[in-house]
């Protein structure tokens, strides 16, 4: 199995799991933006497949990190994306410090992922 196509299964398994987590009663909330940074680095190495973890890394954490200090900008044109169901998902709603710790396991979560794909492989 070519490497995007694990990507790519990885990506939607996670979306899956990220949507079910806003369902269940007595999952924290926090999951959720867990499992999307954890889709976030699963959708930078699919899109850069060769190349080094440490740019995924990066890239991965620089992209949450951009997306939820955007929402201290609260212009109404913005906002009125943010309280669609999309927008919400994918922008967020409310800057929070805390976010950042979880998007920062996601990350790791998905290095942690790619690592056992890579022993599994060799």
């Amino acid at each position: 199995m070519s490497g995007r196509y694990k990507y790519g299964l990885l990506i939607i398994a996670t979306i899956i799991l990220g949507l079910l987590s806003r369902h269940i009663a007595g999952v924290p909330l926090f999951i959720g933006d867990v499992l999307w940074a954890t889709m976030i680095c699963f959708g930078f190495r699919f899109l850069f497949i060769a190349k080094p973890t440490r740019f995924i890394v990066i890239a991965s954490l620089v992209f949450c990190y951009a997306i939820e200090f955007s929402q201290l900008y609260q212009a109404p044109w913005i906002n009125n994306i943010r309280h669609t169901v999309i927008g919400a998902l994918v922008l967020g709603e409310v800057f929070c410090w805390g976010d950042m710790l979880s998007y920062t396991a996601g990350v790791a979560i998905g290095l942690g992922v790619e690592w056992l794909l890579k022993r599994k492989t060799t």
